[in-house]
């Protein structure tokens, strides 16, 4: 079945991309999936990542029918509606990977409308669009994003999970429930094990990576991490298991220094 395998997630997908169609007119210029639906590795429990692809910034009015038409999917009689995160990126910003870190329009996970940020673009996205992205609707991906190199790709991760760890470290009570306890615990493995590999890869693939390769410790860790990927919106608001969440933030980092051995010395600041 395409675009993915399951039927439900497909509907869901085709009513989103009609309806920001009939929103955006000539604006449009495609709809893609990215992260695991793209990579592989996802399961019924995966975040529905996808982008969108635009002429120019977003107009007021354009916004303002999307953030209604955002919250007409969320309502959708499927569970799949709940799981979508994307962001809408004009054509000039997603070209030109010298223009990540901009802010864009963004739909989390879990969420009903659009904000201001800057999650979906990076140097990563923009490979894994660029290289596996799933075609919704619109031109080929790779005539959306140009090459990137092994070089620049390692150092968008190694930013990214730097960047990332800080801000968990610095402020760990945000994060203290089931769902990003386990989120966090994979999405590490996962960043860790693109970078020694240097391409993207899935949470799947990481986590059994870093179970091989990693010092054994750390393999209950992992494995409870699964545990809390079912029911997301519930556990986002359970608690994290205390020893779990200090180990989780030991984790993180562990990964942060074992990620320096993957970039040249002059990129560790």
């Amino acid at each position: 079945m395409f675009p993915t395998p399951y039927e439900e997630l497909n509907q869901v997908l085709g009513e989103l991309v009609s309806r920001i169609q009939q929103i955006l007119n000539n604006d449009f210029i495609g709809a893609y999936l990215q992260g695991s639906f793209a990579v592989g590795g996802f399961d019924q429990y995966s975040d529905v990542d996808f982008i969108v692809v635009v002429e120019d910034e977003l107009t007021l009015n354009q916004v303002d029918a999307l953030q209604v038409m955002h919250d007409q999917v969320y309502q959708l009689d499927s569970e799949w509606a709940k799981h979508l995160e994307g962001s809408y990126f004009p054509e000039e910003i997603l070209r030109h990977h010298s223009k990540k870190g901009l802010d864009l329009w963004y739909l989390n996970h879990g969420d009903r409308s659009l904000v201001r940020s800057d999650h979906c673009n990076t140097i990563l996205v923009r490979a894994i669009v660029r290289e596996k992205g799933v075609t919704l609707a619109g031109p080929p991906p790779k005539t959306l994003v140009g090459p990137i190199s092994d070089e620049l790709l390692k150092a968008d991760i190694f930013e990214t999970l730097t960047k990332e760890g800080r801000e968990i470290l610095e402020d760990p009570e945000r994060y203290n429930n089931r769902f990003y306890q386990s989120f966090i615990v994979l999405n590490y493995c996962r960043m860790l094990h693109d970078l020694y590999r240097g391409y993207p890869g899935s949470k799947r693939e990481g986590a059994e990576w870093a179970k091989s390769f990693l010092d054994p410790s750390w393999t209950d860790l992992i494995d409870g991490a699964w545990d809390g990927r079912p029911d997301p919106a519930k556990k986002i608001k359970q608690p994290a298991d205390p020893r779990a969440f200090e180990k989780t933030l030991r984790f993180v980092e562990y990964v942060m220094n074992k990620s320096k051995a993957y970039i040249p010395r002059d990129k560790c600041t």
